[in-house]
């Protein structure tokens, strides 16, 4: 765990470092807390992949801050997380809980291109609760009370641990009256004409716990799923409000799992662009210098960028179609099924592995094609294209290597 400030003035705290392709987790904390209300989620993932948190203004070590509640705002809290994704290179899943939920769905419209997912825990409407002022009106007196919180927590996440709670209590005692009185506005009235389907167009996944008695399934269902068509909604027994506090381990395993569907995959995507294109660009902007190519099609390797990206793009267009059937990614390795034709109609299917090093850069293609017999033309087609280029050695029927 290292704790920093980004050249953009603003302290974070970043564990691990990110792998090529895989997103960041960005976590963005809620009402009364602090980005420390995440250690144990954090240590839930155990590694698996990077993260980032930071304070909101007003809480936390940024609660020392002299702060003019009134310029408290969502979509400055908003300014403040697009700040830490552009102080920060790579793809980032945005998490947010509660009031959180708001300041990250802000932020991922401003930031599509770099945000490929979110992550909506026991979530508040992008528009607000617009509770009745008797219902939200002891939430402004929590500030300075802590007896107030801990009963207010312990009713909202009954299965809180002594320790946990004791922490929360903490942390909210370090935010001032008048800035807790201005959070309860800010999420109570939300974004003024907040749109009914959400402008941020990525992948979606909405958590809350059964026991959680302000985020209910009523409210789920009706102002908030509806907004995010196709979102993955899920709910987790016995959870309360503060579910990553009570339960770090079940949702870390139900964000790791929500990544799946969020990792990028840079060398994939330049493969298919090839096959696509027939491009000999396409293909080397994915590879290493030392790339080396191995197939069924070949007598041996062919190594470098300089040999293997041509023929790849010279194989692609022997193909009269070619689809890409499955994907499956890890943090190295990536695994292509994959069904063609050529010659007129005859089909060839097969399996793709691109290896990748630190920098997401192809090291190694393997590619099995089958049947054989088509293995054995298309070698020879290739072998012919190649001329000059590819010394005929490394396919069949070629010397002096076939005896």
């Amino acid at each position: 765990m290292t704790t920093e400030i980004l050249p953009n003035g603003i302290p974070v705290t970043r564990n691990g470092v990110p792998a090529p392709g895989v997103p960041t987790l960005l976590l963005v904390h809620g009402f009364l807390d602090d980005a420390t209300v995440w250690d144990g989620f954090v240590e839930a993932l155990g590694g698996a992949v990077a993260t980032v948190r930071l304070d909101l203004p007003g809480s936390g070590a940024r609660a020392v801050t002299p702060v003019a509640p009134d310029d408290l705002s969502l979509d400055l809290f908003a300014e403040d997380v697009a700040a830490v994704i552009d102080a920060i290179e790579g793809p980032f899943v945005l998490v947010g809980q509660s009031m959180g939920t708001q300041v990250v769905e802000l932020a991922a419209i401003a930031r599509p291109k770099r945000v490929v997912g979110i992550v909506l825990l026991t979530p508040v409407p992008l528009g607000g609760t617009r509770l009745p002022d008797q219902v939200v009106a002891p939430f402004r007196t929590l500030g300075g009370a802590l007896e107030a919180q801990l009963a207010a927590r312990s009713q909202l996440s009954p299965n809180l641990s002594r320790e946990a709670l004791d922490h929360l209590g903490r942390v909210g005692m370090l935010v001032t009256a008048p800035v807790v009185a201005r959070y309860v506005a800010m999420w109570n009235n939300g974004i003024d004409k907040a749109s009914s389907t959400s402008d941020y167009p990525g992948p979606v996944l909405i958590v809350r716990g059964d026991s959680d008695k302000f985020v209910t399934e009523e409210l789920v269902t009706d102002a908030i799923a509806p907004r995010f068509p196709g979102a993955d909604i899920t709910t987790i027994p016995g959870g309360g409000h503060w579910l990553h506090v009570e339960s770090p381990k079940v949702v870390a395993d139900q964000i790791l799992g929500f990544l799946g569907s969020t990792t990028t995959d840079d060398a994939a995507s330049s493969w298919r662009s090839g096959f696509s294109e027939m491009s000999t660009s396409a293909f080397a902007e994915g590879f290493a210098e030392d790339v080396v190519l191995e197939a069924s099609v070949l007598v041996r390797p062919i190594v470098g960028r300089a040999l293997v990206a041509p023929t790849l793009a010279t194989a692609s267009g022997i193909y009269e179609s070619l689809e890409f059937t499955a994907q499956t990614t890890d943090v190295s390795t990536t695994y292509l099924q994959w069904a063609a034709v050529a010659f007129g109609g005859l089909p060839f299917s097969g399996i793709t592995i691109l290896e990748k090093n630190t920098d997401g850069k192809v090291v190694r293609a393997a590619i099995h094609h089958r049947p054989l017999g088509a293995v054995l033309r298309f070698s020879a087609e290739l072998r012919d294209r190649l001329n000059g280029i590819v010394p005929a050695e490394h396919f069949y029927g070629g010397e002096p290597d076939v005896v």
